[in-house]
């Protein structure tokens, strides 16, 4: 699959991972693992940006605990109505962008945020657009938090660029990322492994 068609089928998503689908399930054990690591390694009041946002789970749960500088990027056209409905207060208070994070995210000046962090989201990422890793490097101030699919053995080497699919619609490219953002010139301080997702956590500063 093509980048653009790979964009345009996230930003027409309906039914089943689609805003709606995300705001129905509601945070989660990812929700309760980024508050206990942004505790860890940052502050309540950095400022934060997640990648893929969608209807706001998880931002919402950051509210909630007390993160309030919140940014967001989805590029489907309803996550942001959803959000209103479904989590109003992080919707009133945050910041929000639709579109592609290869199309907004150079438009962010170095540092921009001090925590970027993505979940599931740059496991969609086509080959060809793995330029935008290193923007993600540039803008992260402090922190850059990866919860994505790596596969069976994350820290064996067996997973870099294995296409596997979304219920058979849509590519997922898995990648070891401790690879991806060390090789950037990150520093990694976590990685934990776990089903179906492994967290990482890098360092920028």
């Amino acid at each position: 699959m093509d980048p653009s068609r790979n964009r345009r089928g996230w930003a027409e998503r309906t039914g089943e991972f689609s805003p709606a689908y995300y705001a129905d399930l509601g945070p989660n054990k990812v929700s309760n693992s980024l508050v206990t690591l942004l505790e860890h390694y940052s502050s309540t009041d950095a400022s934060i940006l997640e990648l893929g946002c969608s209807s706001g789970r998880h931002l919402a749960h950051l509210r909630e605990n007390g993160f309030d500088d919140l940014t967001g990027i989805d590029i489907n056209d309803d996550a942001f109505d959803v959000m209103a409905d479904a989590f109003p207060a992080v919707a009133e208070t945050g910041t929000f962008h639709t579109g592609a994070i290869e199309d907004l995210v150079p438009e962010f000046p170095d540092d921009a945020f001090d925590v970027v962090y993505s979940v599931e989201t740059l496991q969609h990422v086509h080959p060809d657009d793995a330029w935008v890793f290193d923007e993600l490097a540039r803008i992260s101030g402090s922190l850059l938090v990866t919860v994505e699919n790596e596969g069976p053995d994350p820290d064996g080497g067996k997973t870099d660029e294995t296409i596997t699919s979304v219920k058979g619609e849509f590519p997922m490219y898995r990648r070891n990322w401790g690879r991806v953002f060390t090789d950037l010139g990150l520093e990694q301080l976590l990685s934990k492994p776990g089903k179906p997702d492994t967290i990482r956590a890098f360092t920028t500063a």
